[in-house]
C-alpha cells in the first residue's frame, strides 16, 4: 500500500475507528494512542498482505487489542474488562455514525472552544495545526487545549454516547461550530497544494446532513446546511483550466451545481421565517443572493445589510472583511479601506493572510497599485496554501 492510499484510509477510516474505540472504553486518549499504533501497524503489515477487505473491523480489532494490552501491561483493567473489550461486535465495525455518535458529545464540562476543538481533532480528522488556523491561535497554544480538554474529560470520567434527544439542542451550537470549521477546511485547505480538501468537505456535509434528520426543526441546523451545500456549489467553478484559483466575482455561474443550489434555497426559505435567526442562516442567506444572481446583477446592498446583522449578531475580523468586501460594491473602495483599519492591529490577524488579500483587493480598486502590489505580496508571504500563494504572487507580480 503506498504512502497517499494509507493517508486516504487514516483520512475516511480513524475517525469512525477512534469513535467506536471510545464509544466502548471511555479513555480518549488511550484510544486515540491504541488507533494510531493500529494505523502503524497497517504501514508494516498491508503493503505485504494486502488491504484487508474491511480496513475499519481490521483497524477496530487491532486498536482494541493494543488498548487491551496496555491496560493489562499497567495492570490497570480487571479480567472482566479485558474480555469485555475483546467482544467488539460486527454492529461497532460498521456503524456509520460513529463520527456522529462522537460529534455530538461535546460534554458540558469543557468550555465551547474545547469542545469544538477537541471534536475537530478527533472526528473532523484535522491536524492541531489546522484547528489551529481555525481559531486563529498558535499551534502551541491549541495543542495545550486539547491536552486539557483530554484530562477534562478523564477526571469526570465522561461517557462518549449519543446523547438523550432531550439534551441534543443544548450541545448543538458547538456541533454545528465544529461542523462549519471541517467544512471550512474542507473547502479551502489550509495547506498543500489543493485548493479543496474535498473528502473533508463533503464529510461535513453529510454529518450535517444526519445533524439536521436528528433536529429538523432546528433552523440554525437548516441554515448551515443550506450554507454548505450553497458554497459547495462553486466547487467546479474556482480553478480554471491551467489549476490557477478564479476569485468569485470572475466565475463561470454556469459551472455552479444547480441542484446544490435549489436545496440551499430551499432550506434557506424554510428556516429564515421560523424563530430567532441565527448567523449560519445569515451566511446562508448571503450565499443564496449571490445564487440567485448573474455576478453584475448581485443585490449588493441586500448583501451589505445581511452582514450588518451578522456583524451584530457575531462580530470578529472575518465578518468584518466580508462586510468590507460588500460595502467596497455599494459605496466604493475607501469606505471600505476604512472598515479594515482596525483590524490591522488586531493580533489575531497578525499572521494570517486574508486582511493583507483583501486590503490589495480594495486599493488596487481604488488606483493604489504599488501599495496594492506591496499587500498582495505580503499575503502570499503568509498564505500556507499553495494555489492561494501562486494567485497571490501573480498578482503582487502582475
Amino acid at each position: 500500500m503506498t504512502t497517499a492510499r494509507l493517508e486516504d484510509v487514516w483520512r475516511s477510516e480513524a475517525p469512525h475507528v477512534l469513535a467506536a474505540l471510545v464509544r466502548r472504553y471511555g479513555d480518549f486518549d488511550a484510544a486515540e494512542d491504541a488507533v494510531q499504533e493500529a494505523l502503524v501497524d497497517a504501514a508494516r503489515q498491508w503493503p505485504v498482505e494486502g488491504t484487508p477487505a474491511n480496513p475499519r473491523g481490521w483497524l477496530v480489532t487491532v486498536a482494541g487489542r493494543r488498548l487491551v494490552d496496555r491496560w493489562r501491561a499497567d495492570g490497570a483493567r480487571t479480567a472482566r474488562e479485558e474480555a469485555d473489550a475483546r467482544r467488539t461486535t460486527e454492529a461497532d465495525v460498521g456503524c456509520h455514525d460513529d463520527s456522529l455518535t462522537l460529534l455530538l458529545c461535546c460534554h458540558p464540562a469543557l468550555s465551547r472552544a474545547s469542545q469544538v476543538a477537541l471534536t475537530l481533532r478527533a472526528v473532523g480528522g484535522l491536524t492541531t495545526a489546522q484547528v489551529a488556523h481555525g481559531f486563529l491561535v498558535p499551534e502551541s497554544t491549541m495543542a495545550q487545549r486539547i491536552s486539557r480538554a483530554k484530562a477534562t474529560l478523564r477526571e469526570v470520567d465522561a461517557p462518549f454516547a449519543l446523547p438523550a434527544a432531550d439534551e441534543l439542542p443544548e450541545r448543538t451550537a458547538a456541533v454545528a461550530q465544529v461542523l462549519y470549521l471541517v467544512f471550512t477546511e474542507g473547502h479551502t485547505a489550509t495547506t498543500g497544494t489543493g485548493l479543496t480538501d474535498t473528502r473533508l468537505a463533503e464529510e461535513a456535509i453529510r454529518l450535517t446532513r444526519e445533524l439536521h434528520r436528528h433536529l429538523p426543526a432546528m433552523s440554525e441546523v437548516s441554515g448551515l446546511l443550506a450554507l454548505m451545500l450553497l458554497t459547495d456549489s462553486r466547487r467546479a467553478a474556482r480553478l480554471d483550466a491551467d489549476g490557477t484559483l478564479v476569485p468569485l466575482a470572475e466565475q463561470d455561474r454556469s459551472r455552479w451545481d444547480r441542484d446544490l443550489i435549489v436545496e440551499g434555497i430551499r432550506l434557506v426559505e424554510e428556516a429564515l421565517p421560523v424563530g430567532r435567526v441565527g448567523p449560519y442562516q445569515l451566511q446562508a442567506a448571503i450565499a443564496a443572493v449571490h445564487a440567485e444572481a448573474a455576478a453584475a446583477d448581485t443585490d449588493w446592498p441586500q448583501v451589505v445589510e445581511l452582514y450588518r446583522m451578522l456583524a451584530d449578531l457575531t462580530p470578529g475580523p472575518m465578518v468584518t472583511l466580508n462586510h468590507a468586501v460588500a460595502v467596497a460594491e455599494v459605496d466604493g473602495p475607501d469606505a471600505a479601506l476604512a472598515m479594515l483599519e482596525p483590524l490591522r492591529g488586531d493580533r489575531r490577524l497578525r499572521h494570517h493572510h486574508r486582511l493583507h488579500a483583501v486590503r490589495a483587493h480594495l486599493l488596487d480598486r481604488a488606483g493604489r497599485p504599488v501599495e496594492a502590489r506591496h499587500e498582495y505580496a505580503e499575503a502570499a508571504r503568509l498564505a500556507t496554501s499553495i494555489p492561494e500563494q501562486r494567485y497571490l504572487n501573480a498578482k503582487a507580480t502582475g
